[in-house]
């Protein structure tokens, strides 16, 4: 299991940025990955960004890609996701999810851990 805390989220003008974080709490990290899930309301939760722990596996969705990025600092056991660009069509709750294993997956249900969630909203 995977305990999770993120933290960041608020209101923004459009341009502007905001990093998200999420603190993670797990017995082991070596085979740790990372996700950023966004949902806005009466939508399904979409994928945003991944990373293994390792720092060797990325993605970022095309809908954010040039405006996002994911990172993490071991020593920290926390991930980051940095927004910069900020539009109103990023409104959600973000959500901060891990899983175990090497694979790249965007699907939500293939993460079994998930943070409380964190609220991002960007005005015009």
């Amino acid at each position: 299991q995977v305990q999770l805390v993120e933290s960041g989220g608020g209101l923004v003008q459009a341009g502007g940025s905001l990093k998200l974080s999420c603190e993670a709490s797990a017995r082991t990290f070596s085979t740790l990955r990372m996700g950023w899930f966004r949902q806005a309301p009466g939508k399904e939760r979409e994928f945003v960004a991944t990373i293994h722990w390792s720092g060797v596996s990325t993605y970022i969705a095309d809908s954010v890609k040039g405006r996002f990025t994911i990172s993490r600092d071991t020593a920290k056991n926390t991930a980051y996701l940095q927004m910069n660009g900020l539009k109103p069509e990023d409104t959600a709750v973000y959500y901060c999810a891990a899983r175990f294993g090497m694979v790249l997956t965007t699907t939500p249900h293939a993460y079994d851990n998930w943070g409380q969630g964190t609220q991002v909203t960007v005005s015009s």
